[in-house]
């Protein structure tokens, strides 16, 4: 039985190389980061005198490319590293996935590895929402596979493929039991007397697509009737560079559970699960 290979392909303008990315999400695992691994694949009488490299840059739009008049730039690049990858000076061994693309592709087919800092930054990406063509802030990464005579010569658009990569950071979630909890009272005006509510969180840490669950207890100290419960999860994104701050609803979720509450009445407990995911996240979108 053959095992199919996912990979992500792009061949240069010219036809002669050809790059395979097994994935493009590389992960930071708050120790260590991923090397961006895949394989090229080069016509025979091409490779002869020549060397090639990949090279990995770091985009960060802090503004609207459309807002960019008068020489004026709302984006910096950054060349995070460049290394030899063919004839390849790494010694270190090829990964079950890049022997069997070198496999399948045949002897033309060169495995190579990128290392990337360990200071680099996570991929981030913010949306407007409104328009979809307008290319979007943050932190952007590209792979970028070029023929040239050394390291620091400009890649020519014929003669190099361009591929976007994410990395991306996973928190470790073994170890962590603790579970956040708040109180928060509410008082009315003309009116005696508080609405007292505690949340306590199941966990601390969530990925996009898991469901958090919130514990309540409600008691209801004043005159006032709780006639519903509202949990939404705000997500904030502070931008520190341009000092802007952005807050999206990703998820939400209404219920009437145990209501009407009136005054005076035993305490209410409840349980709301909002589900929040990455395609709700839209104006963050982050491999986190």
């Amino acid at each position: 039985m053959v095992n199919a290979v996912k990979s992500s392909r792009k061949t240069a303008p010219n036809g002669k190389i050809t790059v395979y990315l097994g994935r493009r999400d590389f992960v930071d695992n708050t120790t260590s980061t991923e090397p961006v691994d895949g394989v090229i694949v080069c016509d025979n009488d091409y490779l002869p005198g020549r060397k090639v490299f990949a090279a990995v840059t770091v985009t960060y739009r802090f503004g609207r490319e459309e807002d960019e008049v008068m020489g004026v730039n709302f984006s910096k690049v950054m060349q995070l590293t460049t290394q030899q990858v063919y004839p390849s000076t790494d010694s270190r061994e090829p990964t079950a996935v890049q022997e069997r693309l070198v496999k399948k592709l045949g002897a033309n087919a060169y495995p190579f590895v990128v290392t990337l800092p360990d200071t680099a930054p996570c991929s981030v990406q913010l949306h407007s929402g409104d328009d979809e063509t307008s290319k979007p802030l943050g932190v952007i990464y590209e792979l970028s596979v070029f023929v040239g005579d050394n390291s620091n010569e400009r890649p020519h658009k014929r003669n190099s493929v361009t591929l976007a990569v994410r990395k991306v950071q996973y928190s470790p979630i073994s170890g962590t039991s603790r579970h956040p909890s708040t109180l928060v009272s509410k008082g009315f005006a003309l009116s005696s007397g508080k609405v007292n509510m505690e949340v306590t969180l199941d966990k601390e840490l969530y990925y996009h697509g898991d469901q958090v669950t919130a514990t309540l207890n409600i008691n209801n100290g004043s005159k006032k009737t709780v006639k519903s419960i509202k949990c939404s999860i705000i997500q904030h994104v502070e931008v520190t560079m341009t000092n802007s701050h952005f807050t999206r609803e990703v998820a939400s979720l209404e219920s009437k559970e145990g209501c009407r509450l009136e005054p005076a009445e035993r305490p209410l407990t409840s349980l709301l699960s909002p589900r929040p995911t990455r395609a709700k996240s839209a104006l963050l979108s982050t491999a986190s």
